[in-house]
């Protein structure tokens, strides 16, 4: 299916007045007993965006948007790329300091919030505008409609990921990089006026970008997710079906979750017509056990990074009882050309393990205010008489016989320990395999006698019991010895960040103290 390549340089704001002239009166955005029509959402973007931009916001200015989950949030990021400048999702549970190094770095003179936030703002920034929980000015001024020529390599958005030095990288997205997976998306999951989506990830996690933008497009209904379900499965399974949503997005440790004690059997699916994971591996006993509990869902694992957006699709058919390693990430979207590159800078043959590199209109624009590791991000390889951009993605790959593609693993998650490679994706599918595990990972700790040693970590399923004596024995029958961690802590839960996935460092912390 291709993407529409002629609409990339339209913003997505006009998408939604398009809908506001259309469609004035259909449902946009709903939060709870709050709602958006397309008609109030564009208009309230449209007020903001005229403060905005006599406030000098426009193409490539950086404003700040701290806001909670709420319908003010939705029309904070529509007004501020209505304005012609680029949002910078600042998430309000983060620490001070590191809210205080994202606005300076990012050089956002401007930041949006809320009427009840104002007294607890990380920084005083040269202006602030407040909203209510609605998207309302609470300053009323005159508007005019703003009309701004946004050119294709225009910023869209900033969203800040954790750096290997352990400081925060800014990854740039332009317009174009925004409408080439928009419409991508869109296309793939068929979305259509009629269809409600699921919004679950906060604001700065790319997989925002479809909640919010696809379902804009499509003309669809978009219902934020109230964060407190998170912990509550079947709360959260409730309100799934009580909303009636059609399209779910999300991070595969929330659907674990879901399938193993949300209850799913208690309600009627049949308006859930596509499940869609990405962020991280989906253990295959839980998603064989979802696809069973909701049969008629079409499931699919999408993978790439917040550098490229999602750049590779597959949709899950039946999964063999006795599977235990991942599903593939399937095959280029539509709007990607992929690469799989050994060592060398050679094509791997397929089978052969390589490091997987993208190119394409969805690729970031640099990491802000670094030079350095952008060009090491960004390489440029002479292809077909001609240079082409491509971003290395870190990520180690293989192609099977079918062509698709399987996630093998990190260049950074290989660890060498007595002198062997290891993947810790490999030890964490055995350990996923165990029928009384629900979540699990593997870390690693630099050791000097023998390069890394290996811990594990486990939560039983609800209602059964787990020792580490039989996680040890389970999984000394299934990994050569090599591979076998030094211990295993059973834990209540797994720790995890702002967007839902393993805190590895916090967890390899936690593991260190216990040995």
């Amino acid at each position: 299916m291709k993407t529409a390549t002629s609409l990339l340089n339209v913003c997505v704001p006009r998408l939604v007045t398009a809908h506001a002239v259309g469609a004035p009166d259909v449902l946009a955005a709903t939060h709870g007993k709050q709602s958006l029509t397309y008609e109030a959402l564009d208009d309230r973007a449209g007020r903001l965006a005229h403060v905005l931009r006599s406030l000098r916001v426009g193409p490539n200015v950086v404003v700040g948007l701290y806001l909670n989950r709420s319908l003010a949030m939705v029309v904070g990021a529509l007004a501020i790329l209505k304005a012609g400048g680029a949002y910078l999702p600042l998430d309000p549970t983060y620490p001070k300091e590191r809210l205080v190094f994202l606005l300076k770095d990012a050089a956002a003179r401007i930041l949006v919030t809320g009427h009840c936030m104002v007294d607890g703002l990380p920084a005083q920034p040269e202006h602030v505008v407040t909203l209510d929980p609605e998207g309302r000015l609470l300053a009323p001024c005159g508007f005019e409609p703003v009309a701004v020529q946004v050119k294709p390599e225009n910023l869209a958005y900033v969203i800040y990921t954790s750096g290997s030095t352990g400081q925060p990288k800014g990854v740039v997205l332009s317009h174009r990089a925004a409408r080439s997976f928009v419409d991508w998306a869109g296309d793939v999951a068929e979305l259509g006026p009629a269809d409600i989506v699921s919004s679950h990830a906060p604001l700065h996690f790319d997989l925002s970008t479809f909640d919010l933008f696809s379902s804009c497009r499509a003309g669809a209904c978009v219902v934020l997710v109230p964060p407190e379900l998170n912990v509550f499965p079947r709360n959260l399974a409730d309100w799934i079906a009580r909303e009636r949503i059609t399209v779910w997005y999300s991070v595969p440790s929330l659907l674990s979750r879901l399938a193993l004690v949300g209850g799913l059997e208690r309600h009627d699916w049949s308006a859930l017509r596509e499940i869609i994971f990405a962020g991280e591996v989906f253990p295959v006993e839980h998603l064989r056990r979802l696809r069973e509990l909701i049969p008629r869902a079409r499931c699919w694992n999408w993978y790439g990074p917040t550098e490229t957006n999602v750049c590779t699709a597959h949709a899950v058919d039946a999964i063999p009882p006795k599977q235990i390693t991942p599903v593939p990430i399937g095959t280029a979207c539509a709007n990607c050309r992929l690469l799989v590159l050994d060592d060398d800078g050679s094509v791997c043959a397929r089978g052969d393990t390589g490091e997987l590199y993208v190119s394409g209109p969805s690729l970031m624009t640099e990491y802000h205010a670094m030079p350095e590791a952008t060009a090491r991000a960004l390489v440029t390889r002479d292809d077909e008489a001609e240079r082409t951009l491509w971003y290395r993605t870190g990520d180690l790959v293989r192609e099977d016989a079918d062509g698709l593609l399987h996630l093998v693993g990190r260049r950074d998650g290989m660890i060498k320990s007595r002198g062997y490679r290891i993947e810790l994706g490999e030890i964490e599918s055995v350990l996923h395999a165990h029928p009384a595990v629900a979540e699990a990972a593997a870390v690693a700790l630099p050791d000097p006698d023998i390069g890394h040693v290996i811990r594990a970590a486990a939560v039983a399923r609800t209602g059964q019991s787990l020792e580490a004596s039989a996680l040890r024995a389970f999984c000394a029958d299934r990994l050569p010895a090599y591979m076998m961690p030094v211990s295993f802590e059973i834990l209540s839960s797994l720790p995890r960040g702002s967007t839902g996935k393993v805190d590895r460092v916090k967890l390899r912390g936690e593991l260190s103290r216990a040995s």
